[in-house]
This record gives structure tokens, sequence and C-alpha cells, in this order.
């Protein structure tokens, strides 16, 4: 972005204190990323913003929001006093999206959407300038971040949208006013706060809530609940999955270590992706259709999927320091992706003398049934496909119980949430060269300190 202080006051309804001329280059809400230029936005959180203007202002910044009221308005930088800076920053972007105009394709979904959003702006990028959201920064800051972080060049703006409460992703929607939306699926993801998958599905619906009149909306088709809210909507929808009544579906799945070839409907093609599991065959299939709205060939949609990067630690391969390899899969965590990343790791083949060892650390935000829901992952895992087990975290236990018929105590390990150190210890005496190795859990978990000890 660049923009003078007195566009951003304007757009803003306020007034710049300070030289209305200076041209402001990015924006950022943490001190510590500040570079020279930049528009500081203090926000209240669990520390006050306000407090760290100084750090700012010694990085570089050369303005600041201010929250009206907030005493110890600095001096020496240029300062635009706001109602609230985390809204002011809200309808920068919004006014700042208005000025540069690109095409915006929104995504969500309980899992898969960080994944989809990397396997959409590789595919967009084959004939467009793209800008996606950076890791996964997809909340009421992370959007609006994303927004301002674009460049003018900006043809496709491809947005991750988060949820963790009712009405979050209808702000998100209303900010961003997609042309495309997308739904990877519904999961049990937050179900602490929403009860039901049922309320998750409508809470994910709020994506389309602005979605343009001319626009389109791309959901997982085999998904009973999104087909039933889907059927309301006005605009065009397409669907993907695996069975024939999707828009498109896919067939000839076969994988190797790290990669996944399929075959869709409708073309001889076989389209790959560096990534193992069905699961990412969906999120790449939806890739595919948001390809397809734009009118790229599906030649075009096959390289930008066959070279795409993930974001880190999404089913990521690392190398341990005994030779195994590591699938690290730890940013977050719920039912429905262990039961996806299992399947998937207790296909990936292994020496006669290797054996497939999987660490499990507690799915966080579960709520009430979250006993019942760690107990539940025993029917998916099986001592044939996944040999070892190393359970950690106190809802690990139920999951424990739950396995010592099928497993037996030889080949089951369990871990209260104060012996990581131990849990390291055991594993790292355990694992040899052939063996390969599965890290999943919520981030609250830290497998991050596993993964570290082990590479």
């Amino acid at each position: 972005m660049k923009m003078q202080l007195a566009e951003i006051a304007q757009a803003l309804n306020t007034s710049c204190e300070g030289d209305a001329e200076t041209v402001i280059t990015s924006v950022a809400f943490d001190s510590r990323k500040i570079s020279q230029g930049a528009l500081f936005v203090p926000i209240k959180g669990e520390r006050d913003g306000h407090d760290f203007v100084g750090s700012a202002i010694e990085a570089g910044a050369s303005a600041t929001l201010w929250e009206a009221g907030n005493p110890n308005k600095p001096e020496g930088i240029a300062v635009l006093e706001v109602a609230d800076t985390l809204k002011a920053m809200q309808d920068l972007a919004r006014y700042y999206l208005q000025k540069v105009n690109p095409t915006v394709v929104s995504i969500t979904g309980s899992n898969g959407k960080t994944t989809t959003k990397d396997m959409v702006a590789a595919v967009l990028a084959k004939r467009f300038n793209v800008y996606k959201t950076q890791a996964n920064f997809n909340n009421e800051i992370g959007v609006p971040m994303t927004i301002l972080e674009m460049k003018p060049i900006t043809e496709i703006l491809v947005l991750e949208m988060g949820m963790d409460r009712a009405g979050q992703l209808h702000e998100l929607s209303q900010l961003a006013r997609p042309d495309v939306a997308v739904i990877t699926m519904i999961g049990e993801a937050h179900i602490e706060f929403f009860g039901s998958r049922d309320k998750i599905a409508d809470a994910k619906m709020e994506i389309t809530d602005f979605l343009q009149e001319d626009g389109e909306f791309i959901y997982n088709g085999d998904e009973p609940l999104l087909a039933e809210r889907a059927a309301k909507l006005p605009q065009d929808k397409s669907t993907f999955g695996f069975a024939d009544s999707d828009s498109i579906h896919a067939s000839d799945l076969r994988s190797t270590m790290h990669h996944s070839f399929f075959k869709i409907n409708g073309t001889d093609r076989e389209f790959s992706i560096p990534m193992i599991g069905r699961h990412n065959v969906a999120n790449a299939m939806a890739a595919i259709l948001v390809g397809r709205h734009f009118g790229e060939s599906d030649e075009e949609i096959a390289a930008g999927l066959a070279n795409f990067v993930p974001t880190a630690n999404r089913m990521e391969w690392e190398k341990g320091d005994c030779g195994e390899d590591i699938m690290s899969d730890i940013y977050n965590s719920n039912p429905t992706a262990v039961k996806a990343v299992t399947a998937s790791f207790g296909q990936v083949p292994v020496s006669e003398d290797g054996r497939r060892i999987a660490v499990l650390a507690d799915m966080l935000e579960l709520g009430s049934r979250s006993a019942d829901l760690h107990k539940g992952l025993a029917a998916c895992l099986d001592p044939d496909k996944i040999n070892v087990l190393y359970l950690y975290g106190p809802e690990m236990n139920h999951l424990y119980q739950a396995l010592l018929d099928k497993y037996g105590q030889q080949n089951l390990h369990y871990y209260p949430e104060d012996e990581m150190s131990h849990l390291i210890d055991d594993l790292k005496s355990d694992i040899h060269s052939q063996d390969i190795v599965l890290l999943k859990g919520s981030h609250g978990m830290h497998l991050e300190r596993v993964l570290d000890r082990l590479k």
C-alpha cells in the first residue's frame, strides 16, 4: 500500500495531527514488525498496544492511530485520533480494498482452509497477480491486515477466514464482500463454543452472507449440512467430493510418500499434489473449481497444484536426526483431522524393518464431549497400520484406556502434560532410521518442541 496520511484521515473521517503529506507504505499492529514509513495501529488485547507506541516510533513508524481519550498521546509522530483503533483499521482495509478493487476469493472450513488457500493461490497465480493470506492470519485482525498488505497491482485476493464464534464470518464477509466463497468441510473444530455440527455449519455459512449476487459458492458436496443450507442461496453453486452427484468428483486415487495423484470426471488428465491424503485431494478439487471459475485451463490448474508450497506444519515432511522421516501436522487438531491424517499416514509405505509411529496430543476446544471424542479415535487406529502410539496430554488418557486391549502396553505409551521431556527421551530411544513418525496435536499442546528435539 502507498497512501498519504491525508487520504487515510479522510477514509477514517478524522484529522491528521502532523504532516498530512507523509506517505504511509505499510500498516502494523505489532511494534516489533514496524518498518520505516509504517502506520502503527495500537490494539487493546491482553496488552494495550498504546503502551508500545514508543517502540514503534524507534522502529521507524511515521504515524499512529490513537484511541480517543487514551492518555499520553505521543509527540514526534503524526497522530490520527479514532474512536476504536481496530475498527479504524478495518475501515481503512475496506477503503483500500475498494480502491485496489481485486476480485476476492474467501475460504473457510473446519479443516483444510489454509491448505486450500495455498492451493487456490498457486493455481490462480498461473494467470493473475495474486495475493493471499500469509500463514493463517484469518481473524478480525488478520483479514484487514492481509487486505492492507496487498500490492496495488493485485488482481485476485485470496482470503482465509477463520472463526471461533457465531457472527465472526458474517463480519469478515461484510468486510471482504467475496466474489467466490469456499467451504472445505464441516468438522468438530470449536464444538466447545457451538455445541453441535449443525451450529458450526450455520456459522460457516456466514461466509456467504455478503457473497456478490453474481458470485459463486463452492463447497464440499459430500456434507449434507452444507447441501441443505446451500440450496437456499440464489448464487451459482458448484460442489466437489467423491460422490457421482458432485460437480467434480475424484477417482483413481494413488499416492507415494510425498504425493497424491487423482483424476476427476470429464477429463483424462491426472492431477498431482505434493501432499498425501484423501482430504487433501478434496482440497485440491476445491482449487480446481476456483481455477475454472476464473477461466483457467486444466493444464494451468494442474501445473499450479503440482508445485504449490503448503504453509508450514500442514502434513509437512521433516528429517529426524537418526534418519527417520517425520510428518509434522501440529498446527491444529480435531477428530475429523486426526482421522484423516492417521488414515493417510497408515498408507505410507515403510521398509520391512520400518514402523509407523504416531505421537498424538490432546485435541482442544471440544468441551463436554472431549472425553468421548478422544475415546472415539480408537475405532480409526489399527496396530497393523500405525504400529506404535505415543499419547500426550490429559484428554489422550481416554484414548489410552480405550486402546489397551487393541495395542497392548508394549506399543502404547501415555504421558501426562507435564511429562513432555520423558516422552521425548523415550521416543528418541525408540526410533530407528527406517521408521516414519507422525506428530499430530492442537497447537496449544506444543508438539513443535518434540519436533525440534527429534531434528
